[in-house]
């Protein structure tokens, strides 16, 4: 082995006193022994031990005499870590970062135009330390106002159009072929229509959502919103990395658990795995959108945003409990990510963005959800009690009720334990979405509702659906100041359409024995928290281990139903609602 000389730096980086002392008293151990102070300069080392190189850690475990400096290293991180917490890393790479920075002051000479440009200005406001976050918030909650009050017009056209011209169509062709008044009928109209028509009209919602995020994300604020956050991810145990895949959740579970596989560390891929499902997705928003406009009809948006702040405080709380039970002996890894230069996205990016989003929405409502509206129907149809026939029994004899009946005493203390809303829970679990079809198949929406609509022939129907989609548009266009609290809409009456609202409103009042509204808030806590799709559990089960995803799939129904007993009987308590 040739022998090196090692050359002593001729400047050195010096730190906080109580960082040079920790830094000496480390020095000195590593002289001690020959055969690492013979490789590597030992103050060189000792700041990399500091730093908790793996490597190098190794390496010292592996010398003779290495011992001992391990011995001093675990001193020295237990005593700077009393003054500097979990960040002595960051600490000291901020030392050398502003050494760098000075000496390239002092070299080089930049004139005001090009060491200042906009972005770096626009960057001084969005990502400063105090108003970086509220200004986070503030975007995400202009994006749920447009998403609520400015598609809400298209959301009753579409509606509209589904229970009205489409079911008459429906019916026409089952007229022509001698089906009418048959459990055909009740199939495809009250089973086909009435589920995945009640998803359909919510499809401008989910534009709307992926839209906005499309194009803050094209803009370069998004990555800014990771760096923003990065400093709450650390109270979570994580870094603004895992604010990534936690972003990806407010559009679907599914992606943002296989996200998690771009995180280094296994702490920060299963914490972060736990955390994604509470971040509401795309599927619970109809969801909320229904409720909310039912019962909190002057306060959607807010009651909307509420429910994914909820989400994420939740998260926040649970985070921090991991961090310090389950994680507490994992160490924490660092965060470095380069932000995007801000530019104006195209219309053509922002269109490919939102589609790739809406086409996976409209492949499960042609897949699953017409596979479970047909499912509920058959369940809704067969009778398991009375003398009733197939596709003639009363709901309360059916065999969808005799199994939803067995789980709504559970929910009683929630406020809403009737089989009508444990039914729509249970499916849930196939997908969020087909909730608000379940609701509307029990309530027996689309059969009235067809059978109450007006004669048209075929050309009008086509111009009825027009103008309505033209009167929609300037609709839209007039909810634009709802954002910020003014209303330019003129005051309509309740659409006879909207019958579900009102069978509803009568459900929730019984089972709450008349705080319907707080019974309403219960069961949107309890879906904002309750165990995600079929599709995110199986997702679960390939990122996360059986293990994991049976921690998990338990604590997600059982923290459900506490917060939603929170939310009724606390609200009872306070004389709320």
């Amino acid at each position: 082995m040739d022998e090196v000389t090692l050359v002593e730096p001729a400047v050195l980086i010096r730190y906080a006193s109580d960082i040079e002392e920790e830094i000496a008293r480390l020095e000195a151990a590593i002289r001690q022994v020959p055969a690492l102070a013979s490789i590597y300069n030992p103050r060189w080392l000792a700041i990399q031990l500091l730093e908790n190189d793996p490597v190098l850690l190794e390496e010292v475990r592996r010398c003779a005499g290495g011992e001992a400096v391990l011995r001093v290293w675990e001193t020295a991180r237990a005593h700077l870590r009393q003054h500097y917490g979990d960040d002595l890393d960051l600490i000291v790479a901020d030392y050398r970062y502003g050494f760098v920075h000075s000496l390239v002051r002092q070299v080089l000479t930049r004139t005001i135009e090009q060491r200042i440009t906009s972005s770096d200005r626009i960057d001084r406001i969005v990502m400063h330390r105090v108003l970086g976050i509220p200004i986070f918030l503030f975007f995400m909650w202009v994006v749920f106002k447009v998403t609520t009050d400015v598609t809400s017009p298209y959301v009753d056209w579409l509606s509209e159009v589904v229970h009205g011209p489409a079911t008459n169509w429906v019916l026409a062709l089952l007229h022509l072929a001698g089906l009418r008044d048959s459990w055909v009928q009740g199939l495809l109209v009250d089973g086909v229509i009435g589920g995945v028509g009640g998803v359909v009209v919510f499809i401008p919602v989910l534009m709307a959502l992926y839209l906005m995020l499309a194009f803050l994300e094209d803009t370069g604020y998004m990555a800014r919103g990771a760096f923003v956050m990065d400093n709450l991810m650390h109270v979570l145990g994580l870094h603004g990395k895992s604010f990534l895949p936690m972003l990806l959740g407010f559009g679907c579970t599914v992606p943002a658990l296989y996200a998690t596989r771009t995180l280094d560390s296994p702490k920060d891929r299963f914490l972060t795995g736990l955390l994604v499902p509470f971040m509401s997705c795309g599927a619970r928003l109809p969801v909320y959108v229904l409720f909310a406009s039912i019962f909190f009809p002057e306060h959607t948006g807010q009651v909307i945003f509420l429910l994914y702040l909820t989400g994420v405080l939740i998260a926040v709380l649970l985070g921090i409990l991991f961090k310090n039970t389950v994680f507490r002996h994992y160490e924490e890894s660092l965060f470095v990510m380069e932000l995007p230069p801000y530019r104006m996205p195209t219309l053509r990016s922002l269109w490919f963005h939102m589609w790739e989003h809406i086409s996976s929405f409209l492949r499960r409502i042609v897949t699953v959800v017409l596979i479970a509206s047909v499912v509920i129907w058959w369940l809704t149809a067969l009778p398991v009690r009375g003398e009733g026939q197939f596709g003639q029994t009363s709901l309360h004899d059916s065999a969808f009720a005799f199994v939803a009946e067995q789980i709504a005493p559970a929910l009683k203390p929630l406020g809403f334990g009737s089989w009508e809303n444990s039914g729509a829970l249970l499916t849930g679990l196939v997908a969020k979405e087909v909730i608000i079809s379940t609701l509307a198949q029990v309530h027996q929406v689309g059969m009235k509702q067809a059978t109450e609509t007006v004669p048209r022939t075929f050309f009008q129907d086509i111009g009825v659906i027009g103008l309505g989609f033209i009167t929609a548009t300037f609709d839209a266009l007039r909810s634009l100041p709802l954002i910020v609290g003014i209303n330019l809409l003129p005051e309509e009456e309740e659409a006879p359409a909207v019958q579900l609202m009102e069978r509803m409103r009568e459900s929730f009042a019984r089972t709450s024995g008349g705080h319907g509204r707080l019974a309403a808030a219960a069961f949107m806590v309890f879906v904002l928290l309750y165990t995600p799709c079929i599709v995110a559990t199986t997702t679960g089960r390939q990122e996360l281990g059986i293990h994991w995803l049976l921690f998990a799939l338990f604590g997600q129904l059982g923290l459900a139903w506490l917060a939603a007993f929170v939310v009724f009987q606390g609200g009872l308590l306070l004389g709320i609602g």
